[in-house]
Formats: structure tokens, C-alpha cells, sequence
């Protein structure tokens, strides 16, 4: 019996340059809501889904009346943003490479349909994707594993035949809590020591690094 190998890629800050625009956008909707946040914390809290990234900055025991007026600032705010995304380097070329080796491609995002759309737009290697999510398929966003656990019912993979990559600490602890390892690249803002630190199994640069690197790296063939 065949096998399913499945290499699961977060999308923002991991394939496309867009971690700084999302910074921005939730900045400025807490600002118009009157919440005062610095932008270095946001920034930290980027890679979370609005569920978590808002109980993560204001607390879960707040007021929550605010939260889906908060979200729709972020998305109308990130929305003027969109003709500027572009995809991290040779970001396509590692997609194409990894599905050349056999692994069966999944786009693990959180992103609204609609977003994503845009993005897969942008990043231009929709002939190797096999699939994606989006955050109708979770009910819990990153750091809580359901959006890899979902990534791997698109992929048809078990975890242990998978391998997934992403850019922030949320990333690899929800990768953790799923059983598969996580492959993480520092273009997302977050240090090679702390992404180690929270489980990494192995760090590069960016995804340029990462191709180049890619015999060496656990990405190098499926598992058997």
C-alpha cells in the first residue's frame, strides 16, 4: 500500500511576505477600538488566528463585544495591502521541489477563502498544490493543533509521513501538539533560539535557505 508523504507549509511569514502588513493591520483596528497595544507585541502575537491573537493581547477575561469589529478593521485594513504581498525567495521553486521528491503539497493557512485566494495569486505554484485550508476547516487557530490535524485530512497523511513548515513559535507548537515535526524558517521575525527552544527540529533563514539546503534537511525524501 502507497503511502501519502505530506509536506504542510504555513503561508504568512513562511511562503509570502506579509507578516509586517498583518503587524500593521491588527495594530491599527486595536487603535480605532481603543486598545493600545505595542507594536512589537502584536507583532509577536502574528501567526495566531484573530480567536487567539485577541485573548493572547487583551486578555480572555475582557469584554469581548469588540472582537468581531476589532477583526473586520484588521481585515478591511490588511485587504489595502494585497497589491504588495510577494512571495518570500525561491519560495514557488521549494514548493516545486518538495512535490518533485514525492511529498504531497498542503497549504496549512488560516486565512479567510477569499484571502487566500489573493495569496495563492501571489505565490504562483498552484500546479504542485494539492490542497489547502482555510479557517472555515478549524475551530481553534494556531497554537491549538486542529489547522495541521486538518492539513493532514486534506493531505490524507498520517503524522508520522509528514513534515510541516512554518515561521513563528505558534507555528511549532501547534506542528508539536499534531505529532509532526516542524521545519521553521526565521522570516517570519522570530529568532532561530526561540523557535529551537519551542521544538523546532530544524531552522533556516528563510525558504531561499531552505531549497538550498533541502538534501540535508528532513524535507530531503519522504519517510518510507
Amino acid at each position: 500500500m502507497t503511502t501519502t508523504a505530506a509536506a504542510l507549509f504555513d503561508v504568512d511569514g513562511t511562503l509570502l511576505d506579509t507578516t509586517y502588513f498583518h503587524t500593521l493591520s491588527w495594530w491599527e483596528a486595536l487603535r480605532q477600538h481603543d486598545r493600545t497595544i505595542p507594536a512589537a507585541r502584536v507583532h509577536r502575537a502574528v501567526g495566531m488566528g484573530a480567536d487567539q491573537l485577541l485573548d493572547h493581547l487583551l486578555g480572555e477575561d475582557r469584554d469581548h463585544d469588540a472582537d468581531e469589529a476589532i477583526t473586520a478593521a484588521h481585515d478591511a485594513l490588511y485587504a489595502r495591502h494585497w497589491p504588495a504581498i510577494e512571495p518570500l525567495p525561491d519560495a514557488a521553486g521549494l514548493l516545486r521541489a518538495c512535490a518533485e521528491r514525492g511529498w504531497r503539497i498542503v497549504l496549512a493557512s488560516s486565512a479567510s477563502q477569499r484571502e487566500l485566494t489573493v495569496l495563492r495569486r501571489a505565490l504562483d505554484a498552484d500546479d504542485v498544490i494539492a490542497a489547502a485550508t482555510t479557517a472555515d476547516d478549524v475551530a481553534a487557530t494556531k497554537p491549538a493543533p486542529d489547522l495541521v490535524r486538518a492539513a493532514l485530512d486534506r493531505a490524507g497523511a498520517e503524522p508520522g509521513h509528514a513534515v510541516f513548515v512554518g515561521d513563528t513559535v505558534w507555528d511549532v507548537a501547534a506542528a508539536g501538539r499534531a505529532h509532526v515535526p516542524c521545519v521553521a524558517v526565521e522570516s517570519g521575525g522570530f529568532a532561530a533560539q526561540e523557535l529551537l527552544g519551542c521544538g523546532a527540529a530544524e531552522i533556516h533563514r528563510d525558504s531561499a535557505e531552505l531549497l538550498e539546503s533541502l538534501d540535508g534537511s528532513l524535507l530531503a525524501r519522504p519517510p518510507a
